[in-house]
């Protein structure tokens, strides 16, 4: 899901850019981290309402008496997969997007993933959620701050990364029938190195792709929506394989 729309301007050379100095870019990125952090703030409070409030969990998940997730009922296994198939839409049929559409876009995936993620309070401890939402956080700032500043081109990385990201769907998908905890671990390992490399190779492509689009505010507002969603399940994902490799079950 995490390459949603990566190709929507033509990049330029990392190199031929000084980011220090130009507060357009500045203002740009702050837009596009401003509308992950709230994204974050939404999906969290959404989490807690589908995975803490009795009468919303109990439409959603199937659970033990104290609580503990055992499956998902058919309107859980809708909102679970509703992110998937609302970027499956947003790929084939939003082929001339305007800021407000692309708002909407990115706020119907944030919601529907916030819902979705009620199941892994079911899962682990409140502490281990709260932590690893932290570690999560340090690390998306500090990979996130190396795209931004590196003069490196991290083009071909990104590619390396794409690839990675459709082998380890391809496991994920062969696992849930297989159900192989070796290899879930190993998925999980390579989910977080995946996921880690394209927060830093979608910062620099979002500072190219500021420069590429020339001061056009229509398309720089589409690119802050889709940006902010390309970071956004980016952290999402890493928060998840890292509770998967480090969480306290419940």
């Amino acid at each position: 899901m995490s390459d949603f729309n990566r190709g929507y301007a033509r990049s330029i050379p990392a190199d031929r850019a000084d980011m220090s100095v130009d507060a357009g870019l500045r203002s740009f990125m702050l837009g596009v981290y401003n509308k992950v952090a709230l994204g974050l703030v939404v999906s969290a409070a959404l989490a807690f309402l589908t995975g803490q409030f009795e009468p919303v969990r109990d439409i959603l998940y199937r659970t033990t008496a104290d609580g503990r997730l055992i499956g998902y009922t058919l309107p859980g296994m809708i909102v679970a997969f509703g992110p998937l198939a609302v970027i499956l839409f947003g790929m084939f049929g939003m082929r001339n997007a305007t800021p407000k559409t692309s708002g909407i876009f990115y706020w119907t995936i944030v919601a529907l993933i916030g819902a979705s993620l009620g199941a892994i309070t079911l899962l682990y401890t409140g502490a281990s959620i709260a932590s690893t939402f932290l570690i999560t956080a340090a690390a998306f700032g500090g990979l996130s701050l190396f795209g931004y500043t590196t003069k490196k081109d991290l083009t071909g990385f990104g590619s390396f990364l794409l690839v990675g990201l459709i082998g380890l769907i391809i496991a994920s998908v062969v696992n849930m029938f297989l159900q192989n905890s070796m290899m879930q671990f190993l998925i999980s390992v390579l989910g977080v190195f995946i996921f880690a490399g394209l927060i830093a190779f979608d910062t620099q492509r979002l500072k190219m792709q500021y420069y590429e689009l020339g001061g056009d505010q229509a398309a720089m507002g589409v690119a802050t929506n889709y940006g902010a969603l390309s970071l956004y399940i980016n952290f999402i994902n890493l928060f998840q394989f890292l509770l998967a490799l480090f969480g306290d079950r419940r």
